[in-house]
């Protein structure tokens, strides 16, 4: 009766306040127990004992209490340099911007990029080291490239003899649901090094186990566990606090329906980015919001209410243009599937935008559609949505159930 009533007033109004009850309830769900791996540092100091440490990560890598991992580090142990992702190392940069070596101004380290020219640490940049170490908050999908910049790093500490310790953290959208497909040979890229699904339901110390294991790294790896998480946990469960881990995911929010509408990031639809709500909204100049909207509540997704959305990005696609089409409310976190619900997104916006819809074309350098995807069937037509998402789902129950063996976590 109640979602009769929601949807109702969305065809009739095109607008109304819709409750996120998967996010509303977060402070009742607030687990205070729940520790990160930089919180449980004084009980592997052992590890860093005499050794000269390199330290990986950016403005995510705090504790619990809000004290950055660089500071915690350079007062336990020797730090002598730091490494920097995609956006730098306090977050500033924009998705793809270069980002440049630099001096840290609070410690006076040397602040090495592995966003840009370098994505993988070169023989000199570690050579004085004996631990690199990572602490960096992911987002669970296998676009966000921090997750790559660790398989990397990993795969020098192999060569160069170094050990490898990851300080781990919370897959902020939980770590029992997997979706997706895998990456196909030839399509692996730096927002997809590895066949993991879309979402992968993983957290970075998990990961770091299993890309060591699966595919060959082989580095000395000692993974500091967290205390207190749970698989069936998101973030707003864990009581941490959140920093926006880039730019365009200013939220846990953002987090969740992120491996699904990135998606749009190949095609002439905005997924939202250059606004206060990026891969919540959908659209573009020629949508029509409000048919869109009907036909997609009218499939009762679970977990998700679209609401009729206007927005005007001030950056990137359609910088300083009106843009028509929805808006995702969660209302339902356990229940809401962002890959599968994305994709059914995707079929009404190409058939109601009919040619004014694109897939962005490969051009040598523009191969983003396929390349988040896992190969080139969707752009193509070789592959319809429907038969899509039945071979994914095949796929991310098969990564699951190889994957199980390095949870770290019930």
């Amino acid at each position: 009766m109640v979602r009769a009533i929601i949807l109702l007033c969305i065809a009739v109004f095109g607008f109304c306040f819709i409750p996120q009850t998967g996010y509303a309830n977060a402070a009742d769900a607030k687990n205070e127990a729940v520790r990160l791996g930089i919180d449980n540092i004084d009980d592997y100091l052992h590890i860093f004992a005499g050794k000269k440490v390199g330290l990986i990560t950016n403005a995510t890598g705090i504790n619990s209490k809000f004290e950055s991992s660089v500071d915690i580090l350079y007062s336990k142990t020797n730090l002598v340099a730091l490494f920097s992702p995609e956006h730098g190392i306090r977050g500033a940069a924009k998705a793809g911007d270069k980002v440049g070596n630099i001096i840290d101004a609070k410690t006076g380290l040397p602040v090495h990029s592995l966003y840009g020219a370098t994505k993988k640490p070169t023989p000199e940049m570690i050579s004085g080291l004996d631990i690199l170490a990572f602490d960096i908050q992911d987002v669970g999908a296998r676009p966000y490239t921090y997750i790559y910049t660790m398989a990397y790093a990993m795969q020098s500490a192999k060569e160069q003899g170094k050990t490898f310790v990851v300080f781990d953290r919370p897959n902020p959208i939980g770590g029992v649901e997997v979706e997706g497909g895998l990456i196909k040979p030839g399509y692996e890229s730096f927002i997809g090094m590895y066949p993991i699904p879309s979402r992968h339901g993983m957290t970075v110390g998990e990961l770091a186990q299993f890309f060591n294991s699966e595919f060959g790294i082989g580095c000395e790896l000692i993974v500091i566990k967290m205390t207190g998480w749970q698989r069936n946990m998101y973030y707003f469960d864990t009581g941490l606090p959140w920093v926006m881990t880039s730019p365009n995911i200013p939220t846990p929010e953002t987090a969740l329906v992120y491996p699904g509408t990135g998606i749009f990031g190949g095609t002439n639809v905005s997924e939202g980015v250059g606004t206060t709500r990026p891969f919540e909204f959908v659209g573009a100049p020629w949508l029509n919001g409000e048919f869109l909207a009907w036909r997609l509540n009218r499939m009762e997704l679970p977990g998700v209410i679209f609401r009729p959305a206007y927005f005007t990005p001030q950056f990137g696609l359609y910088k300083g243009e009106q843009c028509a089409g929805i808006q995702l409310h969660i209302t339902d976190s356990n229940a809401f599937r962002p890959v599968k619900t994305a994709m059914l997104i995707l079929d009404q916006v190409k058939d109601l935008g009919g040619d004014n819809f694109r897939f962005k074309r490969p051009n040598g350098t523009d191969r983003s559609l396929d390349l988040i995807v896992g190969d080139d069937r969707l752009r193509t037509g070789r592959a319809t949505v429907a038969e899509l998402l039945g071979e994914w789902a095949v796929e991310a129950d098969s990564f699951k159930a190889k994957a199980q063996k390095y949870y770290l976590y019930e």
